[in-house]
């Protein structure tokens, strides 16, 4: 697979790092920066925005995110995707104040164009 096979915007299922039940949706959104380096963008429950930057090899795909908590800290992490097709992420995430007994874990679905997500 090539990194441009990956580029769009996915709707996504998630899991926090902290071994509940309790589960996220949102979307990523997937471009490229002029040295073909991953630029990430989430928008989790339709409030939380965050950012990340990272490489693809091998139909892996990491990158390091950040985002700002409700107390205005930022809070920095990184995620890994198994490229399972184009169209289909398998990740698990970790960051840095989060319970280091768990890993966070997201599947990553491509929306198609004209695709109502719900």
């Amino acid at each position: 697979m090539k990194i441009e096979e990956i580029i769009g915007v996915f709707q996504i299922l998630g899991s926090n790092q902290d071994g509940t039940e309790k589960t996220y949706k949102g979307t990523l959104t997937l471009t490229l920066d002029i040295n073909n380096r991953i630029i990430a963008k989430w928008l989790i429950n339709k409030n939380q925005e965050q950012f990340g930057t990272g490489f693809f090899k091998d139909n892996i795909l990491v990158i390091n995110f950040k985002y700002q908590g409700d107390e205005n800290d930022i809070y920095t992490g990184v995620v890994v995707y198994r490229c399972i097709s184009k169209d289909i992420l398998d990740g698990f995430w970790s960051e840095e104040f989060g319970d280091p007994l768990f890993l966070g874990e997201e599947r990553c679905f491509r929306i198609k164009e004209n695709e109502i997500i719900n």
